[in-house]
Parts: C-alpha cells; structure tokens; sequence
C-alpha cells in the first residue's frame, strides 16, 4: 500500500478577517512565500489574521487546560476551513519598547549563558579581598575554602550576577542610573530676585515662606539673583535645615503669624518633593528638576561590587558587557583554554551555548550592540532582529514562521544576513511567510502572492498567486514594476542644489554618546532631508535623542540635554515627532474621533429639528459618553464573551449591530441639500462609510468635508469612519496623525518621522511623498529616518551615517543631493542609491 505524499500547500477555504471577501488561497509549504499589496489591501489580515492565528490556535489546543488558562490565546478566525496548517510562530511589526530593566543582553539570552559562564569558571573573591582560582567545587555546589587565608565562604550563583535580583546595585536597584537634581534649573532667571520668584523650586514645590526663611538664613532677597555673593548662593542651593522663628505675611490674605519653620534649601526642596511622589502627575510638577546620570556606585553597570569582583580571563562582568557582541564573542571562544583540566568541557558547553545564540545576532547585523545597552534606545528595526534572533534561536522544523515587515530598520547592506536567516529556517525543514515591501528582499521570494487590487473595500482579493518568475511578468501585479526596476522613482520635483539653504539652517552640535562620535550637522529648513545608513550608524542617536530633544529645549527656552551642545536654527521654533505607534489603546478611537470629524457631525445632528424637539445636544450623540449610545454594548460596538478555558471571544453586539448606537441615534436621519428622503442618513450610517463615500454624502458640510478631503489625500479613503484605530497599521496610524497638521501654514515647524515607508507599498510611498512635499510647501522643515531608496531618491538633502555600525559608525560619511550622495564612493548607501537610480532609469 503506497503512503500518502505529505501536503505541500496550506489551504485556505472562506476567510473573511477583515477585508477578506470570502478568500480561497492555497499558500505553499517548505518555500520563502511573500505577500505584498497597498496599504490596508489584506496582506496582515491573510498571514497574521488567518494564517499565524490559526497555527498558533491548533497548537495552543494541544495543550493541556491547565496550560492554556495561563496563556494569552487568540480567538478562531473568521474562516471556513484551514487545512494542513503547522504551529506558527509571528514576529510584528513593531515589538514593544522594553522596560527600562531590560538590556540587549537581557532580551536575547546571552546575558544568561555569560552570568553561568562568570559563577561556575570565574575567580571569585573570598570575604576578605583574596582572589580564588575556578574550582570544580563550584558546579558541585560545594563550599569554597580560601586559598590564601582559608575562610569558607559560598561562591556566587548565576543569579549573583543578575542585575534584576540578587547581583543589583543597592543604590541604583540595578537600572544603572539615578536621578539627582539639576542644579541648573533651579534658578531659570538669574536677573529675578527670590522675592520675585527666582528659585523655581520654591514657587512650584513648597511654600512661600522659604524666602523669608531665606532672609532668616542671611541671605538677601530683594536683589537679582545673579548678585548674591557666593556664600548667600551655597545657602539657596545647600544650606542646612535649620528650624527658624519668622513672622510670616500671607500674601494673599495679609494676615500677619509668627511660626516657627524648617529651612528647606531648593535642592533639598526637589528631593524632599521626589521622594513624595506618587502618580504621574506628581512627578511631573518634579521632574523638570531633575536629570538622570549614571549611578556614582555601580558607574552605570547595574551591578553591585560582589558581582563586578568576579573575573574570567581577567575582567568583571561588567567589562564583558561592555564589549560589542563581535568582540565579546572572540574573547569567549578563548575560555575553554584558561580553564584547568576537570573544567574545560563545561566552559566548552557553556562557550557553545552562548556562541549559537550570538552566532544569530551577528547574521542579523548586530554585532555592533554591547550587552549592556538598555534594549529602549535600539532602533524598532533592530528590536524586530533581536525577536527574530530569539524566535529561530532553537532549530525547528515544521513550523510557520510569519514575519511582518523584517526589513524594517534594515539598510540595503544588511538584507543579506536578513535572508541568510530566513534561507536557514527553510534548510531546517519550516515554512516562512514575509509581508513587506522591500523589492530586493520580495527578489528572493520563492513565492508571491499579492492582495488587492485596492485597499479597503477595494482590496481583499487575490490578485497574483504564482512563482516569483510568473508574477513579475503578469499585467495584473501592481508590485512587479518595482521589483524588476521599471518603474519611474522620482515622484516629486527636488530642490536645486544650489538653494537648497536658501530659507535657512539648523545646525547641530553633539558631544559623544553611546557609538556615536561628535557631531556637526546642517539640516536646511523647508526641505525635505533624509538621514540614512546602516543599521547602527546612529540615525536614531542623531535625530529622535539628539535633534529632537535639542529643538525642544530651544522652543522652551531651557537648557540643552546632552548630547546636544550646541544648536541654532532660521526660523524653526516648534517640533514635531510623528511615529507610527498604535492610536488609542480600545475600541473606542476611531478614525471619526482621532481626526476631529466625529465632534462637527455631532454638532450638525444636534442641530436636526428632531433632535433640538427633544432636548439632545451634540455631547448625546457621543457614542462613548452621550445618553443615544448603545445600552448594551455601552458604546463599543462589540460585546466580549468571556468562556471559562478558551479565549475571550469579541462578538458584535446583537442590539446595536455594531454601530455603537441605540434605536434613538438610529431614527434621527439628516437629509443633505438637494436630497430626497431616500438619502437620509443616521449619524451611525455616516459612520459606516469609508471616507470617500462619506465625503460625497456630506458635500453640503463644508468643515466636515474639509476634514475627509485631507483624509482621502491621505491615500486613507478606504477606511470606514467608524473603524478602531487600533487596528490601523503603522502606516496608516502615521499617516492619520499627519492629516491634523494639513491644511495650514507650517512656517517655523520642524516634521520628525521615523521610517515612515514602513508598511507601505511602493506605490503608497508616492502618496506619502506627496503628503511630505505639501508639508514642505506650506513652509515646513522635514526630517526622516528612511532606509526605503525611493524615499532617499526624493529627498532635497541626504545626511548619511556610517559608514559602519556601533564602533565602525557613528559619523557623517556624506551629505548631499540623492545624486551626490550616489556618486560619493565613501557612502554605502549611495552605492545602493545609485544602483536603484540606474535600475529605474532615474538619473
């Protein structure tokens, strides 16, 4: 009897997630499948929604009850049937940003094999200061014996060099920094007297009378602060709490008391205040005294002195830590060799261990990253290689692999050892399907299936399911052009060269930081500049904590963070980040709400007749707090079931059908100008149409209308009013937060963006640089991070990073033109820029 083939394909049969209309797609196994599309066309709904939803779900049922109620498991997707699906594993899009506990070497796992590595192979110090050489006795679990004066004490565990338990700094509790007040920003105007209210402190965070105490102390208070003599200034910031007997006059009431009070100085005055602390809002009134630095007892390593005085090859933990992982791993391999006879196959096992996980990393292009760098300042690109690295650390086979947008963060340079990885998962015998839009890596795809043709109600729709070779040559594909090079790359009129500073210059002046080398950079203002290369160059050093911070103090007239030491500007006075984090955090923001069309359809339905009979103002018809919503659902749209053993289930609500309203929203309906009856419309059926269909139901609204126009211009047509922001992409979140700065003068502003290509098509790229190119031509100045070379292509001004990452980078290599960088042979990026140029005929 012959034995069945084992299958070869996933298949798909109804799905209906989303924007999927009734989808059948049969999804090949064992090969490098990607899926492209335009923005909101169905890519994530298909592989995250159907496909890494499904696997996940079958594999989580294997488990026992008890395991699955400790789990967070997804609900059954909206599909018929799904057959031959593996157990999947997903890495989104945008990882979370990690706690401020959480180092490179936390969230990989190589700081685990490195803390085994230090308690069972290092000299350890006994109690009285006398350095032991490695025992087997440590492994054993054995007491140790000083070989010097013979005490026995216990060697440190792995757990010993933990900075999140046992091995933690006392003074920092293991995060590495404290926060002391900054002296500097307690006397904001020194020509201010303290009776005028030059002490900050004294006017936000205590009372009044700390200037009579201060006149008590023998310090002068009715004259500019600046004129106080030394001695009087050492009083203000430091003097002593001493107990005074003043005779106080409220101001406010002119009463007249004699008191007895302590004399808090205006440094003990924040920390009194900080230690009081306890929410949010109280540390805000504090924080603006403050500055973090680095912890003056552990010197920024988190670790306590126990910790650090263990040495392997003859330097501490913490010294370890500070290597990139391409050294460190150099100077691990040396170990096994250091170690006596009975110790060296464990330091073997140990070395091995550590080695096949930062073997990943190293492909993955992060072996610039040391393992103490606090996991917060990495890029979302390299957050997104970190998952990845932890994901396929273990040599699977079988499984699903869903990767969504990989190439996030990722220089063209770097792809290589993207795909490596990736080829790697195949070799092991598992699956790999990618979303993205990167056209050099959809170039080593085995597969291509693309969704569309459009977005939204448009979209949903298989329009290419073939080998690679057979889509690039199919009409139909709105993707192929760019991956075969024959589309046109520039899609906006770029500056002349030789005015490209002609409305001004912000220049930045940065001291070292992290990899990153001093800096002196021009951006012109009213351009759209780009500031490229690879992966950790220092792009996210320079602009988000450098730039940015540096802007922000100029607006408020406080002083400069580190690293900025220096910056100055034309006419840039404001700044602003646009990122594409999720809007909301529920349900209940919706593209209506986020983009200020909810509050004028609310005051224009207020306004029916049949609303004013009835006493109902606009705050009713507001489906989160107004007296019309949806008793049942209480204004979400959806009820949650919770079912004992299983996954919450979302349903929509049976009363309200979704809309978020009751019957009386439902029953009060608006009749354009120069319509019938049959076109009247409740205010939960405007809330149903895409943006484009509601723009034409309310032409007779003209600020209605105003704010889906810019909505549609967007690209964003597609999106129904009513739909959750939370379940918008991150190109789309981006894109909706530009829509409120459209339409006005920008003269002054300075546009921060992050990657803002991420998830977009090529083509919705274009619509993106036209969105930029208006923001410029109203006056703006726009700063993007960008790895995507059509984006580069259109910039009026490049800086590029490099030429290396960490330790190799952290300078400017070129700044110029897209054409000048492409023709300056010290840039990577201009050797890609060039190519890409060339390919689509774009010089």
């Amino acid at each position: 009897m012959s034995e069945t083939p084992p299958p070869s394909t996933i298949s798909v049969r109804g799905a209906r997630v989303h924007n999927l209309k009734n989808l059948d797609v049969e999804v090949p196994l064992g090969k490098l499948v990607t899926v492209a599309g335009v923005s909101g066309s169905g890519k994530s709904s298909l592989a995250l929604g159907v496909l890494y939803a499904e696997g996940a779900r079958r594999y989580l049922e294997s488990l026992s009850t008890y395991t699955r109620r400790r789990l967070t498991q997804a609900a059954r997707p909206d599909v018929d049937e799904v057959l031959h699906v593996p157990a999947a594993l997903a890495l989104h899009q945008r990882p979370p940003v990690p706690g401020v506990r959480s180092t490179f070497g936390t969230s990989t796992e190589v700081l685990n094999s490195l803390r085994l590595a230090y308690s069972r192979l290092g000299h350890h110090m006994c109690p009285n200061g006398h350095e032991n050489p490695p025992t087997i006795d440590v492994a054993l679990d054995l007491a140790l014996h000083c070989t010097t004066c013979g005490v026995e004490f216990t060697p440190p565990s792995a757990e010993s060099f933990a900075f999140n338990s046992e091995g933690a700094c006392p003074r920092c509790e293991g995060t590495g920094i404290v926060r002391t007040v900054d002296e500097s920003t307690l006397v904001p105007n020194e020509s201010l007297s303290i009776d005028e209210g030059a002490v900050a402190p004294w006017q936000n965070l205590m009372w009044s009378l700390m200037k009579d105490l201060a006149r008590e102390m023998g310090v002068r208070t009715n004259v500019p602060f600046r004129e106080l003599t030394p001695d009087e200034r050492e009083i203000v910031f430091h003097g002593p709490a001493e107990k005074k007997h003043i005779f106080y006059v409220n101001e406010k009431s002119n009463i007249a008391t004699e008191m007895d009070f302590t004399y808090y100085s205006a440094v003990h005055t924040v920390e009194n205040a900080l230690s009081k602390v306890k929410d949010e809002k109280g540390m805000k009134r504090v924080e603006k005294f403050l500055h973090e630095a680095d912890c003056p007892e552990c010197h920024g390593t988190r670790l306590s002195e126990l910790a650090r005085s263990t040495t392997v090859r003859g330097i501490g933990l913490d010294e370890a830590c500070m290597l990139p992982l391409a050294d460190l791993l150099e100077w691990v391999a040396g170990i096994p060799a250091t170690m006596p006879d009975d110790l060296v196959a464990m330091a073997r096992q140990i070395v091995d261990e550590l080695t096949v996980t930062a073997r990943r990393l190293l492909d993955l292009g992060l072996g610039y990253l040391s393992l103490d760098r606090a996991s917060a300042t990495l890029s979302t690109g390299e957050r997104q290689r970190v998952q990845l690295a932890r994901a396929v650390r273990n040599r699977t086979t079988g499984v699903l692999y869903v990767l969504d947008e990989p190439s996030i963060g990722l220089h063209p340079a770097n792809l290589t050892g993207l795909t490596g990885v990736v080829r790697d998962l195949l070799a092991d015998g598992n699956s790999v399907l990618v979303v993205d839009h990167d056209v050099a890596l959809l170039r080593e795809a085995d597969w291509l299936i693309e969704i569309g043709p459009g977005s939204g109600q448009a979209g949903g729709n298989i329009v290419i399911n073939a080998p690679l070779s057979d889509a690039i040559t199919n009409p139909a594909s709105g993707i192929a052009p760019f991956i075969t090079g024959q589309a046109d790359v520039h899609s906006r009129k770029t500056a002349d060269s030789a005015e490209i500073f002609e409305h001004g210059t912000i220049r930045l002046e940065t001291a070292p930081i992290h990899t990153v080398h001093a800096l002196d950079v021009a951006i012109p203002e009213q351009r759209l500049t780009t500031v490229t290369g690879v992966s950790g160059s220092g792009k996210t050093t320079l602009v988000l904590e450098s730039l940015v911070p540096a802007l922000r103090s100029l607006a408020d007239s406080a002083p400069l963070p580190r690293p900025a030491t220096s910056i100055s500007t034309g006419e840039a006075q404001r700044v602003v980040v646009v990122d594409s984090s999720p809007i909301g955090s529920n349900v209940r923001s919706t593209v209506a709400t986020y983009s200020g069309v909810m509050d004028e359809l609310r005051r224009v339905y207020a306004r029916i007749p049949q609303a004013r009979e009835t006493g109902l103002k606009a705050g009713d018809f507001s489906y989160n707090t107004g007296s019309l919503r949806c008793a049942h659902c209480d204004g979400t749209g959806q009820i949650v079931l919770d079912v004992q053993f299983l996954p919450d289930v979302d349903i929509v609500c049976t009363e309200c059908g979704g809309s978020r309203y009751g019957e009386q929203a439902r029953a009060i309906r608006r009749v354009p100008r120069g319509g019938s009856d049959d076109d009247a419309l409740s205010l939960p059926d405007v809330l149903a149409l895409t943006v484009e269909q509601a723009e034409e139901a309310c032409a007779d609204l003209p600020k209605v209308r105003r704010h889906l126009h810019l909505l549609a211009e967007l690209g964003l047509g597609y999106l129904t009013l009513g739909e959750a922001t939370t379940a918008l992409s991150g190109g789309e979140a981006q894109r909706l937060k530009l829509s409120a700065d459209l339409g006005r003068d920008q003269h002054g502003t300075v546009f921060v963006l992050d990657e803002p290509s991420i998830g977009l098509h090529p083509l919705d790229v274009r619509v993106l640089l036209g969105v930029l190119d208006r923001l410029v031509q109203q006056g703006a100045s726009v700063v993007v991070i960008e790895h995507d070379l059509d984006m580069i292509a259109n910039a009026d001004w490049v800086i590029d990073m490099g030429p290396g990452g960490g330790e190799a980078g952290g300078r400017v290599v070129a700044s110029g033109t897209p054409e000048q960088i492409a023709s300056d042979p010290a840039s990577i990026t201009g050797r890609y820029l060039a190519e890409h140029l060339n390919q689509s005929g774009g010089h």
